[in-house]
């Protein structure tokens, strides 16, 4: 692994665990093992830089992520798997570490080049999922919709499950998520 990816990924790691103020220079120094003159000389502008790479970063493999999901047989067995991969998050982590995206959002004070970084992310997120749920006979408008419905409240599940110390949010909100995903399909379905 390259430095810049090193750093890259322990940015990542200490966003998603502290959020973006919390995350600082010595810390990043500490856990990716190189040193402040690495950090500038990959990053010339700094920890704002920095952590709008690492959001870049994550953003692209959460995408990518989804994509492999959405090839799946049916989008319920897709959206299935992207929900067992956050209970896994939050379960190997002890509860401590949720979405980087959201940390970068809501750290739009400190790095705004950040959460930029997060809604271009956010945006390619449910263009993945609008287009499988299309693909799927879910009316364009409605996909959209959907797609958008998913993000946000598997990522607001994810907060609550933080919170609570407990996969109980989000185990819910997939059951309801996967309810409006097989309405929908319903919907779309053409009448014989």
């Amino acid at each position: 692994m390259s430095a810049r990816e090193c750093l890259i990924t322990a940015t990542i790691d200490l966003v998603r665990r502290h959020g973006v103020a919390a995350t600082g220079l010595a810390e990043l120094i500490e856990r990716s093992g190189r040193s402040r003159r690495t950090i500038y000389l990959n990053f010339p502008e700094g920890k704002a830089e920095l952590v709008a790479a690492a959001v870049s970063a994550a953003g692209a493999a959460g995408a990518q992520m989804i994509r492999s999901f959405a090839e799946k047989p049916t989008i319920g067995a897709a959206f299935a798997a992207f929900a067992d991969t956050w209970t896994q998050v939050l379960t190997d982590s002890g509860f401590t570490a949720g979405c980087p995206i959201v940390a970068a959002t809501l750290g739009r004070s400190d790095a705004p080049e950040a959460a930029d970084a997060a809604g271009e992310a956010f945006r390619d997120w449910e263009t993945i999922l609008a287009t499988r749920l299309q693909e799927d006979g879910v009316a364009p408008e409605a996909a959209q919709s959907l797609a958008t419905t998913i993000i946000a409240a598997t990522e607001g599940a994810v907060i609550m499950s933080l919170a609570a110390q407990s996969t109980a949010p989000l185990e819910r909100t997939s059951q309801q998520i996967a309810t409006l995903i097989e309405h929908q399909l319903r919907a779309g379905a053409p009448a014989v």
